[in-house]
């Protein structure tokens, strides 16, 4: 089950990068984190833009609303999206 924490008008989801993939794509979860793929190399924050950018997409949101809140130089990540995408984002983690 996907971990997800409300703090008022946000929640803070987590979740595990793999960079170098063959697509940008969002999909599954695995030990409570969504999986998030970016074909960007972790080099300069290249993949972190297109974490940002991938779930963005995937929720429909603008990216300016997606933040990275912890790791950025980690696989595993804490982002921040609005509690109106909470349904979204559940909805990708199955």
């Amino acid at each position: 089950m996907l971990t997800v924490r409300r703090a008022g008008d946000r929640i803070h989801v987590g979740v595990r990068v793999t960079t170098r993939a063959s697509a940008n794509a969002v999909g599954g979860e695995r030990g409570g984190l969504l999986l998030v793929r970016v074909t960007a190399a972790p080099a300069e924050g290249a993949a972190n833009n297109a974490v940002v950018a991938t779930l963005a997409r995937a929720l429909d949101l603008a990216p300016s609303e997606v933040r990275i809140e912890r790791g950025a130089g980690a696989r595993t990540k804490v982002v921040r999206v609005p509690a109106a995408a909470a349904e979204r984002v559940n909805r990708l983690a199955t």
